[in-house]
């Protein structure tokens, strides 16, 4: 089909599938519409790539890897990636349709929540992130809006990969998300990990139990420095009464360095619901204040300053528009840090238009330029952004200040054991580096020492050579052993010198013990000493069938779709017993363990079966009770009635004469007595005429005999006379 415009869409087909019903929402990368899938006849989210994106080959290739990836993992808290493709020059990706609101409608709604429903609500979205993690996915944009709460309940997080998609499309590392939730290593350019999805989950725990964000600022750029800068406040600080355990939870999760955070969401899921197990009533049911108050002094556990980030060439990139509020999204390149503003309007239908986006460029100066050691630039008014006033350039890049004591609350024990291993690791370390350099000598063992030196660099550079030359430090490419059996793999990972852990994963098309693939992907370039994770299938992963018998057809569809399962072949019968549109009869059974997408069979009542009603008039009364049984219904024999036409003993008529009924339904039968008898009057020295008619008007055939030309008109005799015989019978007249 043709690239239509996104107005343009409503009512047309997609690649012949997907039919599309109305729009959902807009975003700087896709427009969103509510579609209904032909083919499995269910409703999905169809996400049309804008045009600038759908002629990207190379973008179109990274999204199509990322798609396979995210539809690979099932689970009940992750929405489901259905499909990915091209229909002429619109490329699309459906994802289930969860039909509710987000999260951030709930935070817009209510402010801040109490302790109990923030951390039930956050329970399932950090179930998804573990999941994830142990696929091997990472989010990269965790944020309210991302978490979708279905009409019955269902919390769900959606869009997995495709903020990477969107990253590796700029070919430079550029980094899109919304600044408020973004971690402080994907703001310094570094590698993002599971840990990075940790820390926006933590920062949108905060807002759910505060009501707002830890960080703010008129600018984008403002609200990154403070993510690298800053320790995000305690909540106890917005909610006086909190418990200890949240505020520790939520600066576990939001530590700066990514070394404090928990490892994954597996990890994190864990402790949470340890907090969530053995916290009492009344710290689960803290109530928040009704007003918002002024953001409060933050104060800080020490901690060790953030890492430098590099240099890197500027690019420009583009920022993604959330649909349904207004949204501040960050975007960093290697080098370049872009602060853009996104902000949606409501459109005539609903939806929301991409608005007016502000953009301002801090580069690394050129000349002489300092840098804090947090690594972000600083300098003089030269280098602020155009039209920044000088003191807003102050709040934002800060001049280096006096170091200033803060009061600090009294620390929990966790705390305090925390800071014991920090202090202990800093001694270690100051306890491996000399205090004193060596001290002068003699020249000839000051000689000896230096050749000494020279001859262990010698053999260092040697080792180093060899170990990233030829060692288990020099580069490789990741061989392919996707599907092979997993010995096989690990035969052909080991021959090439690669280290590798096998992990199982479910996989809906790979063989149970088959490798699926390897993390890093094949092709890929590393050192060989780095670890790669070999994925071997453990097969689908298998969800139990709803029970449909009993359910109307609808209702049964509906189920189908919620489970993720495909309808299969639709049978109608009649049934005596089941009305009609109710489901008799499923095949795979109820309660069998089947994988996602499996076409379950159902059998349909057509209600009670219609039987046509057969003519049985005419038939002797034996004979037409014989064949109404036979079809199916009953006979019931009804009055008995004079006929001259049917015999004694047959069906003159019956009721209903014609149309269906039901099975056992009666048909009343009216039995024939046979023609009545009527005496037969003289008429002999009647007039003919005379005779004739009041003959016929008995119910007689006349039939008239005339002799000599039958000139008088007068009879003569009859046959019969003066006695009964069956109407209609023939009377003979005589006439002369």
């Amino acid at each position: 089909m043709d690239n239509l415009a996104p107005d343009g869409l409503p009512g047309s087909v997609v690649d012949g599938r997907y039919a599309v019903r109305s729009r959902i929402a807009v975003g700087g990368m896709s427009t969103v519409f509510l579609a209904t899938d032909l083919r499995l006849d269910r409703d999905v989210a169809l996400k049309i790539l804008h045009p600038h994106l759908a002629h990207d080959e190379n973008f179109l290739d990274r999204l199509g890897r990322e798609a396979k990836s995210a539809a690979k993992l099932s689970h009940p808290h992750v929405v489901g990636m259905l499909d990915q493709g091209n229909d002429g020059s619109t490329a699309y990706l459906v994802m289930e349709y969860i039909k509710g609101h987000t999260l951030r409608d709930v935070l817009n709604d209510k402010g801040a929540l109490p302790t109990r429903l923030a951390l039930a609500l956050i329970d399932p979205v950090i179930e998804g992130l573990a999941a994830a993690h142990d696929a091997g996915l990472l989010h990269r944009d965790v944020k309210p809006e991302n978490v979708l709460i279905a009409d019955d309940g269902r919390i769900k997080i959606g869009d997995f990969g495709l903020s990477r998609a969107v990253t590796s499309s700029t070919g430079t590392g550029a980094l899109l998300g919304t600044v408020a939730y973004l971690s402080p290593e994907l703001v310094l350019a570094q590698p993002a990990d599971a840990r990075s999805d940790i820390y926006s989950a933590g920062i949108m725990l905060y807002e759910m139990i505060t009501g707002q964000q830890p960080f703010h600022g008129d600018m984008p750029i403002q609200i990154a420095y403070q993510h690298v800068n800053d320790d995000v406040p305690l909540p106890s600080a917005m909610v006086p009464g909190l418990a200890e355990e949240i505020d520790e939870l939520v600066q576990w999760c939001t530590a700066r360095d990514p070394e404090n955070r928990p490892v994954n969401g597996a990890a994190l899921l864990s402790e949470l619901r340890h907090i969530r197990t053995n916290l009492v009533d009344a710290d689960l049911d803290v109530q928040p204040p009704a007003a918002k108050p002024s953001t409060p002094k933050t104060p800080r556990l020490p901690q060790q300053p953030a890492k430098r980030p590099t240099s890197l060439s500027s690019q420009e990139t583009e920022s993604l528009q959330l649909p349904t509020h207004q949204d501040q999204t960050a975007v960093f390149t290697r080098g370049t840090l872009s602060a853009t503003e996104a902000i949606t309007e409501p459109d005539a239908s609903g939806g929301h238009t991409q608005g007016f986006q502000p953009t301002e460029v801090v580069s690394r100066a050129q000349n002489s330029t300092s840098v804090f050691p947090d690594g972000l630039p600083v300098g003089g008014n030269q280098h602020r952004p155009p039209g920044l006033p000088s003191q807003q350039a102050e709040h934002i890049y800060g001049a280096r200040q006096p170091h200033v004591a803060h009061d600090h609350p009294p620390l929990s024990q966790r705390a305090q054991r925390k800071l014991g291993r920090d202090a202990e690791r800093a001694r270690s370390r100051a306890a491996a580096t000399p205090a004193k350099s060596l001290r002068g000598g003699h020249p000839r063992r000051r000689g000896i020492i230096w050749v000494v030196v020279l001859i262990l660099a010698a053999v260092l550079a040697t080792g180093a050579g060899w170990f990233f030359g030829l060692g288990p430090g020099s580069p490789g490419i990741i061989p392919t052993v996707a599907n092979q059996s997993s010995t096989d793999a690990s035969r052909t990972l080991s021959d090439a010198g690669f280290r590798f852990a096998a992990e199982e994963v479910f996989d809906d098309d790979v063989a149970d013990g088959t490798v699926v693939g390897t993390a890093p992907a094949a092709g890929e370039e590393i050192r060989k000493f780095e670890l790669i994770s070999l994925l071997v299938s453990k097969g689908p992963q298998l969800f139990p069938l709803p029970t449909l018998t009993g359910r109307t057809f609808e209702e049964a569809k509906s189920e189908l779709n919620t489970a993720a399962m495909a309808l299969g072949t639709v049978t109608e019968v009649f049934s005596e017993t089941v009305p009609a549109g109710e489901v008799t009869a499923q095949s795979p059974a109820a309660d069998t363990a089947v994988k996602r997408g499996t076409p379950v069979e159902l059998t349909v009542s057509k209600g009670r079966e219609p039987i046509a009603v057969p003519d049985v008039r005419g038939q002797s009364e034996a004979a037409a009770i014989r064949a109404v049984k036979a079809a199916g219904l009953s006979a019931t024999v009804g009055n008995t009635v004079n006929d001259k036409t049917i015999p004694k003993g047959s069906v003159v008529s019956q009721t209903p004469p014609s149309g269906t009924l039901n099975r056992g339904d009666s048909i009343v039968l009216t039995i024939s007595a046979g023609p009545k008898l009527i005496e037969v009057p003289s008429f002999v020295g009647k007039q003919a005429t005379d005779a004739k008619k009041a003959l016929e008007d008995l119910g007689f055939t006349v039939q008239q005999n005339n002799i000599l030309g039958g000139f008088f008109g007068t009879v003569r005799a009859q046959d019969p006379v003066g006695t009964a015989v069956p109407e209609g019978s023939v009377v003979t007249i005589t006439v002369v």
